[in-house]
């Protein structure tokens, strides 16, 4: 695989790392590309394929894996894999341009650990987990168990924050943005 920068964005749901993503997507002077990630899941609410994700089968994900086609996967929950394609990144790094992820703690960390020095690892931390937990009940896409699985997982992921580059805590959103921005910044123009 070529050589071009990697900017990892992971975090529990609800912690407004799809947020400072799609800030930073919109910094040209970063000339960033969003990795879409694989999913073996339905699309929820507006999401669209080929946008947000790539929505494909179990079965076909499975193949995937069989075939090594993945620079990391995880089955986050029972049966519902996440992964990002090799030819996700080589699609972006042939356009010229950095690759930036919202991914799953594991992932990320996986991503870290395959390309140490050109990857920008960086967990962005909640609040609270209580203020996690008033977040995903106000996006109203799952259901009250969905939600509770999600914030059981938040406290082993925010376990892992050590093991991130740098944590960004979103206390306050505006904040959050601009530390990312300068963050990614300096990063890419080392």
């Amino acid at each position: 695989m070529n050589k071009g920068k990697l900017i990892v964005f992971s975090a529990p749901s609800g912690s407004g790392k799809t947020t400072i993503v799609k800030h930073l997507l919109g910094k040209e002077d970063l000339n960033l590309e969003f990795s879409i990630s694989a999913a073996s899941r339905d699309p929820r609410g507006e999401e669209v394929h080929g946008k947000d994700y790539y929505f494909i089968s179990l079965e076909q994900f499975k193949k995937h894996i069989k075939a090594e086609e993945f620079l990391e996967w995880e089955e986050v929950y029972r049966d519902n894999f996440y992964g990002t394609l090799k030819s996700e990144i080589e699609r972006i790094w042939a356009m010229g341009k950095n690759v930036i992820f919202d991914i799953d703690v594991a992932g990320g960390l996986r991503i870290k650990h395959k390309f140490p020095e050109q990857t920008l690892a960086v967990f962005v931390k909640p609040p609270s987990v209580d203020e996690l937990k008033r977040r995903l009940k106000q996006r109203s896409t799952e259901s009250d168990d969905k939600i509770n699985m999600r914030i059981a997982k938040a406290s082993v992921e925010l376990a892992t924050a050590p093991q991130f580059d740098t944590i960004i805590k979103n206390y306050d959103l505006d904040t959050a943005k601009e530390e990312a921005y300068q963050l990614v910044k300096e990063f890419i123009n080392k």
